[in-house]
Order: structure tokens, then C-alpha cells, then sequence
């Protein structure tokens, strides 16, 4: 029987993928790992398998995922480079250790149109990901000495994310003016509304479970992608944008968000502006409307959500 597991499997992204895997797969084929169980312990319930691992204790990695044929690795949630990258490692080596046969991987939508390069510090940490799996995965199993395959997902940016990159802008109570590093012309955003990102995902997991042979993104980078917006059509009223520079940006009120391990972040964090700038995250891809069978949900929509 081919088991699929998920790790970690808490979090909006990985959560929406396997309420939609347990609308394709028995539940007792998932095998879902997360650093707290409990937290997902109702999927046992459904006859789900629940483990515990913690990309931030790799010694408990070691056997989490036997038994497991494919894994879909969420990305360690943190903006680091260095250290996210090796706990994105470390767990690649258990998954191959644990012979799993292929690892689905959530990569993030800069660097353009699956481009190997970006201006972005928060895309670093993928793209050597991406190399990562491609230099251990594909290469190897060209030489038949590794059995593991793989399948990078750039995930669009979230359509319900979209206050980190307006200076936190709270479409409950909002301001008039936002301060950005930004101008706020030129390329937009595609952004995708996260469960349509985990219903997507799950349906080319499932995808692959059903027919691996013919399955075609093996040793692969595809994007997903949506429709661009503009925030002020959502809000009903006018919102200035008044841009900043990175430094100021960088000492606003909310920059505790981005301390990790001791060290302030959010002034590498300003170079997704850049990456807006050069519209590396304006590439619409139709590939997420043709899984998911219609057009996706734009993002005015998908705000509007939030509102109701």
C-alpha cells in the first residue's frame, strides 16, 4: 500500500493539503508528522498515522518516515538562510534514509519564471533547496545509485499573506497610508489563495501516487501561481503608498517579528521589494487553473474572504 506523509503537518499550507488528500486517498494511507501531535491528533481519528518529528531536533528526523513512499516536505517556517536550508537537509537525508521513493518539496514563487536565481534573501533558502534535491535526487538516480525522485513546487505568495508585505496592513482597521520600500508601480503580484494551493498540491501528489511512471514533473521545478490584484480594490477606499527606504523600513514598530535566533531579519526581508520590482513574482502560470479544473480565485475574492 503507497503511503503519503506530510511534514510538517501543521501550518495553513500543509493543513489545506491534507484535508484535500483526504478527499482523494483513504486516510489510512497518510502518515502525518509534526513537532507537536497532538495539535493534528483529530486526523487519527480519520485513520490517519501520527508521528512526531521537529525540523529543530534532527536526531528526531531518524525513522520518521519509514514505511513512507512519498513525502510532501513543507519549508521549515523561518526567513533564515543558512539554518533553513540545513533543516531542509537534514530531512531530505532522513526521507532517502527512510527510502522514500519521492519527495514533493514547497518551494516559493520569486525568481520569476523558474528562474535559478533571486534577488529575494526569504528565496534563498529554496533555490538551494531546489539545487540541493537536483544535485543528491536527480543527478544520482540518472546513475541508478539512488532510488528518490523529486518534485519542487514554487507555491504562489498567499493572497491572505499579503499583510506582510504592505507593513502589516490590517484590512479590519485600515490606514490610509502604507510605508514600504516600494513605490508601488510596476510588475504586480500573483498572488493564490492558499487553499487553492494545497488543493492543487494534493491533486499532483495523488497525481503522482496514481501513476508514477507517466507522472510528469519527475526531477522537476513547476510554479503555481495566480492572477495579479491591487490591494486599494479590496479595502473600497483610496490607500497612499509612501515608499520608504529599506533601513527605515527596517526600524517600524513590527521588526520583532523577524528576530530569529538573536538577529533582526527584516532588513534582508526588504529585498522582496526589489524582487517586486524586477516582477519576479508577477509570472502568472496557468498550470494551478488546469489541476485544479477552473480559474483560480483572484485575489480581491479571495480578501473579501477574510472581510465576511
Amino acid at each position: 500500500m503507497h503511503k503519503v506523509g506530510v511534514f510538517p503537518a501543521s501550518g495553513a499550507l500543509a493543513t489545506s493539503i491534507i484535508n484535500h488528500l483526504l478527499k482523494l486517498v483513504p486516510a489510512y494511507q497518510l502518515v502525518l508528522i509534526a513537532r507537536h501531535p497532538k495539535k493534528i491528533e483529530h486526523f487519527s481519528r480519520a485513520g490517519a498515522t501520527i508521528r512526531r518529528a521537529d525540523y529543530d531536533d534532527p536526531a528526531s528526523l531518524a525513522g520518521g518516515f519509514d514505511g513512507v513512499n512519498t513525502l510532501m516536505l513543507v519549508s521549515y517556517a523561518s526567513v533564515e538562510v543558512e539554518y533553513r536550508f540545513e533543516a531542509h537537509k537534514a530531512a531530505i537525508t532522513a526521507a532517502r534514509n527512510s527510502a522514500v521513493t519521492h519527495i514533493f518539496y514547497s518551494s516559493l514563487a520569486f525568481g520569476g519564471n523558474l528562474e535559478s536565481t533571486s534577488v529575494a534573501s526569504v528565496m534563498r533558502a529554496h533555490l538551494l533547496t531546489e539545487e540541493y534535491l537536483t544535485s543528491t535526487l536527480a543527478t544520482q538516480d540518472q546513475t541508478g545509485t539512488n532510488t528518490t525522485t523529486y518534485t519542487a513546487i514554487r507555491e504562489g505568495l498567499y493572497s491572505e499573506s499579503f499583510p506582510v508585505y504592505t507593513a502589516w496592513f490590517d484590512i479590519n482597521n485600515p490606514v490610509s497610508e502604507i510605508t514600504i520600500p516600494h513605490s508601488g508601480s510596476g510588475p504586480g503580484i500573483a498572488w493564490a489563495k492558499t487553499d487553492e494551493l494545497g488543493e492543487a498540491t494534493a491533486k499532483t501528489i495523488v497525481s503522482y501516487v496514481r501513476d508514477p511512471a507517466g507522472f510528469r514533473w519527475v526531477n522537476k521545478v513547476v510554479l503555481f501561481s495566480g492572477p495579479r490584484a491591487i490591494l486599494a480594490r479590496v479595502t473600497g477606499r483610496d490607500v497612499r503608498i509612501k515608499k520608504i527606504s529599506a533601513d527605515e523600513y527596517a526600524e517600524l514598530p513590527f521588526k520583532e517579528k523577524y528576530w530569529y535566533h538573536g538577529k533582526n531579519l527584516l532588513k534582508e526581508y526588504t529585498s522582496c521589494w526589489e524582487a517586486f520590482r524586477r516582477g519576479e513574482a508577477a509570472v502568472v502560470s496557468p498550470l494551478l487553473g488546469e489541476i485544479l479544473g477552473r480559474e483560480p480565485e483572484d485575489f480581491e475574492t479571495a480578501v473579501r474572504g477574510l472581510l465576511a
